[in-house]
């Protein structure tokens, strides 16, 4: 997969979910995900591989920017729930994890959406994809790309006159219906994130019992 999109496969080579949500900041998008109270820490996407591969093995000599300590005391170290990571570019924010099963249900992209608009995008391991978006907590369009022509959502053609993301897939590869539909809402809906923007420490929570 192109690194022209963020996420990808080259960053995150298990698979991801994103959710992009406009208007919120990280903090509250964390909040709204996690469904409770949080206390973030801030880690950079190897710290945070390296928090998820060792959990409470992990010692100051595997993270040495970080206060062990403060891992500990956070819940980061629990590897009952997901890790994610949450930062800001323009006027939305974004909050990813790797693999993503936690991020890539209904329940917290309507969470995330709430009096406000958020995008889905995920890309399983497998190399299975799926697109979703919401305003207002509703669903109003949920597919693969690859049959896009299926929607699940409330209102399928709302993200389409948004965005027009059926002409990108349409136009390109179907192999890279996914990459080019992304792309084109992303561009449209001006959520688009640079790589950067996950590349330093962003604030990052675990959510215990999430799996």
């Amino acid at each position: 997969m192109s690194t022209s999109i963020f996420p990808n496969s080259q960053l995150y080579r298990t698979g991801y979910c994103a959710l992009f949500v406009r208007g919120v900041s990280p903090t509250e998008l964390l909040t709204r995900v996690s469904g409770g109270e949080i206390q973030p820490v801030l880690v950079t996407r190897l710290e945070a591989d390296a928090v998820k591969a060792l959990g409470e093995d992990i010692d100051e000599d595997d993270v040495p920017e970080l206060n062990v300590d403060e891992l500990h005391s956070s819940g980061m170290l629990d590897n009952s729930g997901p890790l994610l990571r949450a930062g800001t570019h323009n006027n939305w924010s974004f909050v990813i994890e790797s693999e993503g099963p936690y991020l890539a249900s209904d329940e917290i992209l309507a969470a995330a959406s709430r009096d406000t608009v958020a995008l889905s995008a995920r890309l399983s391991e497998t190399g299975s994809t799926w697109i979703s978006y919401a305003e207002n907590s509703e669903i109003l369009s949920s597919f693969d790309p690859l049959f896009p022509q299926h929607d699940y959502g409330k209102r399928p053609a709302t993200l389409e006159e948004l965005t027009g993301f059926r002409e990108a897939i349409d136009s390109g590869d179907r192999s890279e219906a996914y990459e080019n539909a992304v792309r084109k809402i992303q561009q449209e809906l001006q959520c688009a994130v640079p790589q950067e923007a996950d590349a330093g420490r962003l604030l990052a929570v675990r959510i215990a019992g999430g799996y």
